[in-house]
């Protein structure tokens, strides 16, 4: 079932959608604020629906910080009808804006052309996500279980090559000397070295890696 993550401040409101979305057979978390928002991203919703008044963050900046956390798609429902709201949350990374009040079957038909734009195919986005940690491959930002990660940008560019081509197994031969050129050539404890680097900073148990998975004798696949 699609999972709608809601976020109103507004208690009937809240709870009116709640109703309204479960009847029509999705999943529905409701957020009471900011920060309960973020913390249901773990439920990994396929659409959000944020207002922008908020008891605990600015609106526009908890857009932003979904956007830079999960590629669902964000429609912003407020009754700012100002055009400069409008435009802060689309540059925030809103994929939609209504203003309140609406009208429930417009919501609903904006929830199912948002699900349907091919740019919010998995592959295709910036924004790799997984139980453990979330990459920004555009904004170079880097979040394990919340919290930021430093990356090298050797790390990066070893991260990037794997997270792009998911579930593929790439030889070890080609992961050098894309990410260290010649000079990567017949030099295989690089990428043990730098691997087990993102590992340990990435994943829950760097013993045994759940998402840089390796390949004995041929080489190294993320798994989405």
């Amino acid at each position: 079932m699609t999972r709608v993550l809601i976020v109103e401040d507004d208690a009937a409101l809240r709870r009116s959608l709640t109703i309204s979305f479960r009847a029509r057979q999705y999943d529905v978390d409701p957020a009471i604020d900011g920060q309960a928002a973020l913390e249901l991203l773990a439920a990994r919703p396929s659409v959000i629906i944020t207002c922008l008044k908020l008891r605990d963050l600015d609106g526009i900046e908890l857009v932003s910080q979904l956007r830079a956390r999960t590629c669902a798609p964000i429609i912003v429902a407020s009754s700012r009808q100002s055009p400069h709201h409008k435009i802060d949350a689309l540059d925030a990374g809103a994929d939609d804006f209504v203003t309140k009040p609406f009208n429930l079957e417009e919501l609903l038909a904006r929830v199912r052309a948002v699900l349907r734009r091919p740019e919010l195919v998995r592959l295709g986005c910036v924004v790799v996500e997984t139980d453990s940690f979330v990459l920004d491959l555009e904004a170079k930002r880097a979040l394990r279980h919340g919290e930021p990660v430093s990356l090298t940008p050797t790390e990066w560019h070893l991260a990037e090559a794997l997270v792009r081509r998911p579930g593929v197994l790439v030889p070890a031969a080609d992961l050098l000397t894309e990410v260290w050129g010649a000079a990567g050539g017949g030099q295989p404890h690089l990428l043990r070295i730098h691997l087990g680097h993102l590992r340990r900073k990435l994943e829950d148990d760097a013993a045994q890696p759940q998402r840089f998975v390796t390949v004995n004798g041929l080489g190294y696949r993320f798994e989405p």
